[in-house]
C-alpha cells in the first residue's frame, strides 16, 4: 500500500505543487480566479483525417534547388522496401557535410509526393531529441498528446507507427546508437533511414550507405548551376575552389551561394581561403578534416556579412549559442532593434545558406554554431572593452554583451509567465528547453549569472513536472552552484537552490543525499527569514518528508507539528497551506500507527482543501487519497473505496491518465479492492500503475518495489503464488538497495515475501525472513506499532507451520494486545501481508 507524498519545495515566498498541476500564488492580498475544464476525448478530434495520413509530413524545404551527383545513392535508397514486416532500417554515414540529410531528404519528398506518407523528420542527436521527435509525430496525430509526458506521448508514436506500413521516418544526425537502440526494433512495419557521420558499430541495421565527397565533375556542375556561370574560364576558377574544397556538397553549396549573392570571384574567394589557412575554429577534432574546410568557408562569409549586414552577424553568434533545434522564431522578436530588424538580418542569413528559415522557426547547423563560438572572444571586463574593434581580420562596432548573455536575456524574456509546471504553459516550454540546455552549456558572461540560475531553476521545474528528473537534476545542481558562488552560501536564494535540488533527489529515491541538503536549507531559512515565517515552515515539511522516506518518522514528527503551528499563525485555519500541514501531520502520525489521531487531521484537510481550491481540484484529489488511506489501515475498507474512486477520476482529468500521480491513486484503488477480495479488478489497474511508474521514474526507484508489490498481492488473491513470487523478489532487491537493510519497507518485502514462500509450501525459508522482518520493524517504528503487531502475527503463523506451537501462541497474544491498544477492539485484522 502506498500514501501520496506531499510535495516538498521552498524558497523565499515560494510554494510547489510537485507533479500537480494548477494555481498558487504567494505574496501580500494575492487573489486567483480559477476555474477547471475538463474536456473529453470526444472534444479533440484528430488533427489529421485518416485519408490525409498518406500525405503527412513535417520535411523542410530542400536547402538547394542543385542537387547533382548523388543519383546512384537516391536509385538505392529508392529500391529499399517500405511495406511489410520485418524490415531492417538503413544508415546513411558519411562525414559531415557529405550531404547525407540532404540525399535523404530528396528521396523523402520524392516519396512524400507519391502519396507514400506518413513521412516524418527526427532529429536524433540525443535520447531527448528522439523522443521529442516522436512525441511531435504523436501531437501532429492528436494534439491530445501534448499533454502527455514526452515519452508517453514518443511510445504511443511508435505503436501507432507498429500498427501500419508503407511509412518513412528518418532518424537525422544520430551521434550514439544507445539513441536509437529502445526504438529501432520496434521499427519494422515501414522504412526508417538514419543519417550518421560516425562510423560505430550499429547494431539491427542494413548495410550501411556510405556518401563519400563528390566527383569532381559533380562539384563543378553544383557551383556553376547556384552562380550561373557556364564560361569556360569560370570553369577552371570554379573547379579549382571546389578542389580546395574537398568536393564537400555543404561548402560547395555555401560558397556558391556566397559568390550569387556578392556578384564576386571565384578567383578571389579562393584567394581569400588560402589567406585564411586555418579558418576561424581554434581547434578540429582528430580525423575530422571537414570541420576546418568549413570553418574557412565561413570566415569568408562573415567577412563579407561583417560589412554589409553586421546584425546579421550578431544574430547568427546568438544563434551559435543556442541548440541545433529549431527555435521558435518569437524568441527573436527582440534580439535586434525592431522586428523588421530581425525579419531582415534571418533572410540575409537564410540567403547565405547559413541558417534554414521557417515561417515559425530558425535552425542552424551545428558545425556552424561550432566554428562561431569558438571564434567568438571570451567576456572582458567593461574596463578592458574599449578599443576591441577588431575579429577576423575586418573592423567591428564596439563590443556589445556577449553573445551568450544576450541568447541567455532572450531565452529569459522567451519562456512562458505562470508556473513551469502548471500543464497549460507545457507545450512551449517543450520547445524552449533544449535551447535553455544549450545556453547553460556555453554562457560565459559573467555578469548574468544569477539569470542562468533563474532560468536553468525553472527549466528544472518544468522537467520535474513532466517526470524528467533525470535530465533535472543536472539542472538544478548547476543552479545551486551559481547561486551560492554569486549570493553566498547562506543567502536565502541558496536555500531555495538546495530545496529544489533535494526535491528531485528524493524522487530518485536518494533520500539520503537530499537530507543534508534540506537540513542546510532549514538553517539558512531559519536564520534569514527568522523561525516564524511560513518559508521556514516550508523547510520543516520536506525535510520531515525525506525524514520519513528514510523511516524515520519519530523524528519527522515534532518538526510536522512545529510547521503547522507556523503556517496556521502566518496564513490562518482556512489557507491551503494550512491544509498541506495538516495532511503532512497526519502522514507521519500514520506511519507511526496512530491512524485514529491522523483521521480527523484528513478530514479537516479535505474540507479545507475542497472550499479554497473546488472538488475538481488536484490536491483535492490528493486530500481524498490521504483520507481513504488512513480509513483503509482503520480497517474501513469499504468507507474508503468511494474516495479513491473519486481521487483517481479528479487525478485522471486533471494530469491524464499517465502522469505519475494518477499511477499513485490508481495503485491504492487497486490495493481496497484487493483488501475486498476483487483481485480480479485490481489486477489491470496493478499492472498499468507499474507500467506508468516505471516509465516515469526508472526501473529501480522505491516506488517500482511499492507497485511490484501490490501486483504480487494480486496475483497470490488469485491463487497465483508462482506469479507473485519474482515480483516480490525484485521489489526486496529495489528497496534493499534504495533504503538499506533497515528500513520499514524492507521489513515490509520481507514479510510479503516470506508470506508466498509460505502459500508454496516452503516454509523453512520463510521462517528467517520473518524473524528479521520482525527485528527491522520493531527497530525502526517501536514495540507498539501496529506493524509490529502484524509482524508478530506474521511470525506465529510461521512458527506454527513449523509446530513451534506454544511460541507461536505468546507472539500471537502480544500482537492482539498491541492492536487492540493501537487501534481498538473492533478493527479488522489487516491482511497477514
Amino acid at each position: 500500500m502506498t500514501r501520496a507524498q506531499t510535495p516538498d519545495a521552498s524558497g523565499g515566498r515560494s510554494a510547489a505543487a510537485g507533479h500537480n498541476s494548477g494555481v498558487i500564488a504567494t505574496g501580500d492580498q494575492a487573489r486567483i480566479e480559477q476555474r477547471n475544464l475538463i474536456v473529453t476525448p470526444a472534444a479533440l478530434p484528430a488533427a489529421i483525417r485518416d485519408e490525409d495520413i498518406p500525405r503527412l509530413s513535417n520535411l523542410p524545404a530542400p536547402d538547394s534547388r542543385v542537387f547533382k551527383g548523388r543519383d546512384d545513392a537516391l536509385t538505392l535508397l529508392g529500391e529499399l522496401p517500405s511495406t511489410g514486416t520485418g524490415i531492417v532500417a538503413q544508415t546513411v554515414r558519411g562525414m559531415g557535410g557529405v550531404g547525407k540529410s540532404t540525399l535523404v531528404l530528396h528521396h523523402a519528398h520524392a516519396r512524400l509526393a507519391a502519396g507514400h506518407g506518413p513521412v516524418w523528420w527526427i532529429e536524433a542527436s540525443s535520447t531527448a531529441a528522439v523522443t521529442a521527435g516522436l512525441a511531435s509525430l504523436a501531437a501532429a496525430l492528436n494534439p491530445v498528446h501534448t499533454a502527455l509526458p514526452l515519452d508517453e506521448a514518443a511510445a504511443w508514436a511508435v505503436t501507432w507507427l507498429q500498427g501500419r506500413t508503407g511509412w518513412l521516418v528518418v532518424f537525422d544526425n544520430a551521434e550514439e546508437p544507445t539513441c536509437l537502440r529502445p526504438c529501432l526494433g520496434r521499427l519494422s512495419t515501414g522504412q526508417v533511414l538514419v543519417t550518421t557521420r560516425r562510423d560505430l558499430p550499429w547494431q539491427d541495421l542494413g548495410t550501411p550507405l556510405r556518401l563519400e565527397t563528390l566527383a569532381p565533375g559533380a562539384s563543378l556542375a553544383v557551383l556553376q548551376q547556384i552562380t550561373g556561370r557556364h564560361s569556360d574560364t569560370d570553369a577552371a576558377a570554379l573547379a579549382e575552389l571546389a578542389d580546395e574544397l574537398g568536393h564537400l556538397p555543404l561548402a560547395l553549396q555555401q560558397a556558391g551561394a556566397h559568390l550569387a549573392q556578392t556578384r564576386t570571384s571565384a578567383d578571389g574567394y579562393l584567394a581569400q581561403l588560402r589567406t585564411d589557412p586555418a579558418g576561424v575554429l581554434a581547434a578540429t577534432p582528430p580525423g575530422d578534416p571537414q570541420q576546418r574546410t568549413i570553418a574557412r568557408l565561413w570566415s569568408v562569409t562573415l567577412n563579407t556579412l561583417y560589412t554589409d549586414a553586421p546584425d546579421a552577424v550578431e544574430l547568427l553568434r546568438v544563434l551559435a549559442h543556442c541548440a541545433p533545434d529549431p527555435l521558435p522564431r518569437h524568441v527573436l522578436t527582440t534580439a535586434l532593434p525592431t522586428p523588421q530588424a530581425v525579419d531582415h538580418a534571418l533572410g540575409i542569413l537564410a540567403a547565405y545558406s547559413m541558417i534554414t528559415l521557417t515561417d515559425a522557426t530558425v535552425t542552424i547547423h551545428r558545425l556552424v554554431q561550432t566554428a562561431l563560438r569558438t571564434e567568438t572572444p571570451e567576456p572582458v571586463p567593461l574596463s578592458q572593452r574599449r578599443g576591441i574593434r577588431r575579429l577576423l581580420g575586418r573592423s567591428r562596432r564596439a563590443s556589445g554583451p556577449h553573445p551568450s548573455e544576450s541568447a541567455l536575456a532572450l531565452m529569459r524574456a522567451a519562456v512562458p509567465s505562470g508556473r513551469p509546471d502548471d500543464l497549460r504553459n507545457w507545450p512551449e516550454w517543450q520547445s524552449l528547453v533544449p535551447h535553455v540546455q544549450a545556453v547553460g552549456r556555453h554562457h560565459r558572461g559573467r555578469r548574468t549569472v544569477a539569470d542562468l540560475a533563474t532560468l536553468l531553476g525553472e527549466a528544472a521545474v518544468y522537467l520535474s513536472a513532466r517526470g524528467q528528473e533525470a535530465q533535472a537534476l543536472p539542472m538544478k545542481e548547476r543552479a545551486l552552484r551559481i547561486t551560492e558562488a554569486a549570493s553566498g552560501p547562506d543567502h536565502p536564494d541558496t536555500a531555495t537552490r538546495l530545496n529544489n535540488l533535494a526535491y528531485t533527489l528524493s524522487n530518485l529515491g536518494r533520500g539520503s543525499e537530499a537530507l543534508p541538503l534540506l537540513e542546510r536549507a532549514l538553517r539558512i531559512t531559519e536564520a534569514t527569514r527568522g523561525p516564524d515565517d511560513p518559508d521556514t515552515a516550508t523547510c520543516l515539511n520536506n525535510l520531515a518528508s525525506t525524514l520519513g522516506n528514510l523511516g524515520r518518522h519519530t523524528e519527522a514528527l515534532p518538526m510536522r507539528e512545529r510547521a503547522l503551528r507556523i503556517t496556521e499563525a502566518a496564513l490562518g485555519p482556512d489557507h491551503p497551506d494550512t491544509a498541506l500541514g495538516l495532511g503532512n501531520l497526519a502522514s507521519t502520525l500514520g506511519n507511526l500507527g496512530r491512524y485514529s489521531e491522523a483521521l480527523g487531521l484528513e478530514e479537516r484537510a479535505l474540507r479545507i482543501t475542497e472550499a479554497a481550491l473546488g472538488p475538481d481540484h488536484p490536491d483535492t484529489a490528493l486530500g481524498l487519497g490521504n483520507l481513504a488511506y488512513t480509513l483503509d489501515n482503520l480497517g474501513r475498507s469499504s468507507e474508503a473505496l468511494p474516495l479513491f474512486e473519486r481521487a483517481l477520476q479528479i487525478a485522471e482529468a486533471t494530469l491524464g491518465p499517465d502522469h505519475p500521480d494518477t499511477a499513485l491513486q490508481m495503485n491504492n484503488l487497486a490495493f481496497v479492492h484487493s483488501v475486498l477480495g476483487r483481485h480480479a479488478e485490481a489486477l489491470s489497474m496493478n499492472e498499468r500503475a507499474l507500467q506508468v511508474t516505471e516509465a516515469a521514474l526508472g526501473p529501480d526507484h522505491p516506488d517500482i518495489a511499492t507497485c511490484l508489490n501490490n501486483l504480487a498481492y494480486s496475483h497470490s488473491g488469485l491463487g497465483r503464488h508462482s506469479e507473485a513470487l519474482p515480483l516480490l523478489e525484485r521489489g526486496l532487491q529495489i528497496t534493499e538497495a534504495a533504503l538499506g537493510p533497515d528500513h520499514p519497507d524492507t521489513a515490509r518485502r520481507l514479510a510479503n515475501l516470506a508470506h508466498t514462500l509460505s502459500e508454496l509450501g516452503r516454509h523453512a525459508e520463510a521462517l528467517p525472513m520473518r524473524e528479521r522482518a520482525l527485528r527491522i520493524t520493531e527497530a525502526a517504528l517501536g514495540p507498539d506499532h501496529p506493524d509490529t503487531a502484524l509482524s508478530l502475527g506474521n511470525l506465529a503463523s510461521a512458527l506454527r507451520a513449523s509446530g513451534r506451537y506454544s511460541e507461536a501462541l505468546s507472539l500471537a497474544e502480544r500482537a492482539l494486545q498491541i492492536t487492540e491498544a493501537a487501534l481498538g477492539r473492533d478493527t479488522p485484522t489487516p491482511p497477514s501481508t
